[in-house]
């Protein structure tokens, strides 16, 4: 078997793609380490690593017993998980039927699809915020409404990103498969939800976990909707707890590994899924 030559271009791209991972682990790993330790030991030395005296849980008992963090997870979740789901029902049916079908203004729709990624949430916060205080959602005393007010423009803030990526992978698809769906007696949403979805899996996934992290991650939006503690996210939570906490850096460190552990976990079970239907519909399109 020929051996593959060591190119000494291949070797400095590897080397800049190992830094560039360094300096995104090192500061995760850094906050981690220093959420074990008191803010005393953080001051002497925030590169110790937490063995022996410098180890310390006080910094997780004080978020757990001050601060109703299990409540913000739930509503983080309800909120994110509502947002993904819709996201990847909604922008998949509009995905397939712009990639198959020819009608009038189709092509006003894709130019809006654009315009779409383009205006800042900043831009339309108050009109939004206006219709929905009409709905009678906005400042509710019912928890699920104020979460609604949450869910709704976040899920209008992701449909033209999700819409895109999945009409590109949508378009890598045999149309014969559903041809053939239609040949046996399949109407158009029979043939979108046992041929076409299926087969979408990883831009799918794709989709709802970039859906679920800016959902998660969006704490200028929930800053205006939620404004109760038994309301709060999991960004408000932080939010707060930094503006309390002031300088104790070890209780900060904590909380934000209580964010961000979570969202590891889901990336690590399904990365591989986000590479492949990212890159997928961008070669073959």
């Amino acid at each position: 078997m020929k051996k593959k030559k060591i190119r000494f271009g291949m070797i400095v791209v590897y080397l800049i793609l190992i830094l560039w991972a360094l300096t995104t682990i090192f500061p995760l790993c850094w906050s981690v380490m220093n959420s074990f330790k008191n803010k005393k030991v953080i001051y002497n030395n925030s590169f110790a690593l937490p063995f022996g005296e410098a180890f310390s849980l006080e910094n997780y008992r004080n978020i757990f017993a001050n601060y109703n963090i299990l409540s913000a997870y739930r509503n983080s979740f309800i909120i994110s998980g509502s947002v993904a789901a819709v996201v990847i029902l909604l922008a998949g049916m509009a995905a397939y039927i712009l990639c198959r079908y020819e009608f009038r203004g189709k092509t006003l729709l894709n130019l809006l699809l654009y315009a779409g990624m383009m205006f800042p949430i900043y831009s339309t916060i108050i009109p939004v915020m206006r219709m929905q205080a009409k709905w009678g959602i906005v400042n509710s005393s019912s928890v699920g409404a104020n979460l609604l007010s949450v869910i709704l423009p976040q899920i209008a803030g992701n449909m033209s990103f999700a819409i895109i990526v999945l009409r590109g992978y949508i378009r890598t698809l045999p149309v014969e498969l559903e041809e053939s769906a239609f040949l046996e007696g399949c109407s158009m949403f029979q043939t979108y939800f046992r041929v076409v979805f299926p087969l979408c899996k990883p831009s799918m996934v794709t989709v709802g976990i970039f859906s679920f992290l800016w959902s998660y991650n969006d704490l200028f939006t929930q800053m205006f909707f939620l404004r109760t503690k038994e309301n709060w996210a999991i960004t408000i939570l932080l939010n707060n707890i930094a503006s309390k906490e002031g300088v104790n850096y070890g209780a900060l460190f904590a909380s934000v590994t209580l964010i961000v552990i979570p969202v590891l976990i889901v990336y690590m079970f399904l990365n591989r899924y986000i590479i492949q239907g990212m890159t997928v519909g961008a070669v073959k399109g």
